[in-house]
């Protein structure tokens, strides 16, 4: 499948802002089943992009913008060839062992209902990794009342879990806690979605966990499935502060308001059009 992204932010402030310091991990690499056909971040002022790769291995870009300025944007556009892997992922940069995704978090810290969730979960699949990281997929995915969260709130697995109301952020932060409640490593993906319909875009999250014999296996709780070729992977980080699509500081600038505009689909369709 070939799916063309386009994603705006846009920051407004109330009083000019002075400057603003951004980190972006916006930009999705090639692994198996993943290709970047082309890909561009464009920011709205006059400053420099410097790409790096952080220690997880996403690749990133850090700019400083410097005002007065009232609004801010960074468009990222492009297109990327995918294909279903049944949610394996293979060829992807790897920084570290799977050992190092058994860390706990704040935002992943397993409660002790997550902890009895998952020995449930481990008991009905009777020893197998893989049948139990699908029985939490398939319980949380049922269980929980998913949430389309526009404005991100800063919710750690456990008050998402007692709520029994979450985002695709808080669900991937629940399925990693409860599978390193068991030693089995898990970690965060930020990314996009191809949606069915006229389902709520936004850029989605996801969890990835390790599996004997197979390797990295992607989770979506918030769909029910395992990542097929509708998902673009961004980030990887042990939770969400780690992939974070946007991170930054500014000086000044009261009263701000974010904006978005995401938009994917699959490239050939639109050129039918």
């Amino acid at each position: 499948m070939r799916l063309r992204i386009s994603h705006l932010s846009t920051f407004r402030y109330e009083t000019p802002a002075s400057s603003a310091i951004q980190m972006l991990r916006l930009t999705p690499r090639n692994h198996e089943g993943q290709y970047v056909a082309r890909w561009r971040i464009d920011v709205s002022t006059d400053c420099r992009l410097d790409q790096q790769e952080d220690a997880f291995g996403n690749i990133s870009h850090a700019f400083s913008a410097e005002g007065p300025f009232n609004e801010l944007s960074v468009l990222v556009e492009g297109e990327v060839e995918t294909r279903d892997t049944q949610g394996i992922v293979r060829g992807a940069v790897e920084r570290f062992p799977p050992t190092l995704f058994l860390r706990e978090t704040p935002f992943t810290a397993a409660s002790p209902t997550i902890a009895e969730f998952a020995k449930m979960a481990r008991d009905t699949a009777k020893g197998d990794t893989l049948g139990l990281l699908h029985v939490m997929l398939d319980r949380l995915h049922e269980t929980m009342a998913l949430e389309f969260d526009v404005a991100p709130r800063a919710t750690t697995a456990a008050e998402a879990f007692a709520n029994r109301r979450a985002t695709c952020r808080d669900l991937a932060h629940i399925f990693i806690a409860a599978a390193r409640s068991l030693e089995v490593p898990a970690r965060y993906v930020s990314g996009y979605i191809c949606p069915e319909g006229d389902a709520p875009q936004a850029i989605s999250a996801w969890a990835e966990a390790h599996v004997p014999g197979l390797g990295w296996v992607a989770f979506d709780a918030a769909n029910g499935m395992c990542a097929t070729d509708a998902y673009v992977r961004i980030a990887i980080g042990l939770d969400r502060l780690g992939a974070a699509a946007v991170r930054g500081t500014r000086s000044g600038g009261t009263g701000e308001v974010l904006t978005v505009k995401l938009k994917v689909e699959q490239a050939a369709q639109q050129n039918q059009n």
